[in-house]
């Protein structure tokens, strides 16, 4: 268990699956069953609990603004997911386009070496570097938990689409990707367990 101030927390995790699960309860337009079955894991298989850091939320390349000609970050914005959390939650959120394709302007299928990106390996690596800390155990649950989180947030979106109160002009696009993300984080989990 951890204490800041006269807060205790059991697992800083436990509260973010708890927090997204009801999000995607109370925006839910459908039954997919891979977003039941990584519910009902998450919980189980927490790894455990880490320090609890102020966490970002939404720490993600859109939104830091960088150096015209260094690599360095001038600053990070829009900071209201902000919160106490585990800072392995916000790393992974951080690496999701490492996981999706193209179709997602993600980086799955992009030739990493020739645009100067890291892999995710040589990303996580440099972290551990920076942190000072001999690797990271359980990141497979951390992805699947991104997948999860990010499920859910999708579900959001599609919730407001057929509540009719959607003003992003691509917010049914967004909404589908629910399912499928699902999908994914559950086959994450699927193949880790064999």
């Amino acid at each position: 268990m951890s204490r800041i101030g006269g807060l205790s927390f059991t697992s800083p995790l436990a509260g973010e699956v708890d927090r997204w699960s009801k999000q995607y309860r109370a925006s839910e337009t459908e039954k997919i069953d891979e977003m039941e079955r990584i519910m009902a894991w998450l919980p189980a298989h927490l790894p455990p609990a880490g320090p609890v850091r102020l966490v970002h939320g939404d720490y993600r390349l859109d939104n830091m603004i960088l150096h015209p000609s260094e690599p360095r970050v001038l600053a990070v914005l829009d900071w209201e997911l902000s919160t106490l959390g585990h800072p392995m939650a916000d790393l992974a959120y951080n690496c999701m386009p490492y996981h999706l394709g193209n179709e997602w302007e993600g980086l799955r299928d992009a030739p990493l070496a020739a645009l100067g990106i890291p892999t995710e390996a040589e990303y996580l690596g440099a972290y551990c570097r920076r942190t000072k800390r001999p690797g990271i155990e359980h990141w497979d649950f951390y992805i699947a938990f991104a997948e999860f989180r990010l499920a859910a947030i999708a579900q959001g979106i599609m919730g407001r689409v057929i509540a009719g109160t959607a003003n992003d002009p691509n917010a049914r696009e967004r909404g589908e990707r629910a399912r499928p993300l699902a999908e994914a984080g559950w086959r994450l989990v699927e193949s880790r367990a064999r």
